[in-house]
């Protein structure tokens, strides 16, 4: 299922740009009306639902699964599911270049992602965790989900203690698979997008194959490829490690955030006289907006690497801090050995093509 998903979003974002639009209100109503679906439907539908007390004020680590006993480093840890969340504003920045009125149309499409994010995930938290019936149940490895699948159980449980079968909630998680296979689509998108920039600047090895353009759709088909298969292979072996999983999400979202880090600080950093502001503009606010997600981002990033459940082990450790070891490696022997010799940074090339049309 995992290697035909990622296929099917490659072949997708093959098509022309139009295609790509079109799926995306789809995923977008989708997941807005699903959204509310499930945020309205799941408490009515729970025989019983827990108090406020309990939802905003009661604490649970889930030892016997995690082998977790410390308060402070699991609240640590929970601080970065909404990191993980919020992906879908690098979508939006990725896809700035191919958008009208981008230097307004982009921001706008960031900011409403965070909010529509913002708003249906903290929405949809607060739905299943009102709606649990039974905590202690929802990790035992002998549930109907094998204890590996909570947001799935607790539909189960509300579904089959009220109606005494599971068809409700089979419907409500194909709303979530449907989010799912959505996001991966974006997600895509977005990652072809990435590869392509690079390829056009010569940052990345065989950048002249990466960079091409699908003469009819006008999209970095051979970009959307690569992609693909990278993304089958890395998740190969999480057939047989399950850690893998945690290690590629982890290595992915360092990689993400960190890169954003780097003109954040430059921004908060640099002279105010070199910074030509545009359409988009913090005003006085930027320094210490820039410090806070400066800072947020170091967090996040350190607690990536940390492990995520006990005692550590072959197949509990989060080998995270290794492959980001293994990526920052094999990238500074790239740029000490081939690299500095001719790469001289991002190709302006709207300025050249300006300057050939004069």
């Amino acid at each position: 299922m995992y290697v035909g998903f990622t296929i099917i979003w490659a072949i997708l974002n093959t098509f022309a740009l139009q295609v790509i639009a079109f799926i995306d209100m789809i995923s977008i109503w989708w997941q807005v009306v699903g959204g509310l679906v499930i945020v309205i439907m799941l408490p009515f539908v729970a025989l019983s639902t827990q108090p406020a007390s309990y939802v905003f004020g009661h604490f649970e680590t889930a030892p016997a699964s995690t082998r977790i006993r410390s308060a402070p480093y699991a609240v640590i840890l929970s601080f970065l599911v909404s990191q993980y969340s919020l992906y879908g504003y690098d979508a939006a920045a990725h896809l700035t270049e191919e958008t009208k009125g981008a230097d307004k149309n982009g921001p706008i499409a960031i900011l409403s992602s965070i909010g529509i994010i913002s708003i249906f995930g903290w929405a949809y938290i607060l739905a299943l965790t009102f709606s649990i019936q039974n905590f202690d149940y929802l990790f035992d490895t002998n549930n109907e989900t094998a204890g590996a699948f909570v947001p799935g159980q607790i539909l189960y449980d509300a579904f089959h203690g009220r109606y005494h079968n599971s068809t409700g909630a089979i419907i409500l998680l194909f709303v979530i698979w449907g989010s799912f296979f959505f996001g991966g689509l974006s997600i895509t998108t977005s990652a072809a997008r990435v590869v392509y920039a690079l390829s056009r600047d010569q940052g990345v090895p065989f950048s002249s194959v990466w960079r091409r353009i699908h003469p009819k759709h006008k999209v970095p088909a051979n970009a959307v490829w690569l992609c693909a298969a990278i993304c089958i292979l890395l998740g190969l072996p999480i057939l047989k490690v399950n850690v893998v999983f945690t290690a590629i999400t982890s290595v992915c979202t360092i990689g993400w955030v960190g890169g954003y880090a780097i003109p954040i600080f430059a921004r908060m950093i640099m002279a105010e006289e070199r910074f030509n502001p545009g359409p988009f503009y913090l005003g006085r606010a930027r320094r210490p907006i820039c410090l806070v997600a400066f800072l947020w981002i170091c967090y996040t990033c350190s607690v990536f690497l940390l492990p995520t459940s006990y005692p550590i082990k072959f197949d509990t450790f989060n080998y995270a801090p290794i492959a980001l070891g293994v990526c920052l490696t094999l990238i500074m022997l790239w740029w000490i050995l081939d690299a500095r010799k001719w790469f001289k940074g991002p190709v302006r090339n709207i300025i050249e093509k300006c300057s050939m049309n004069a």
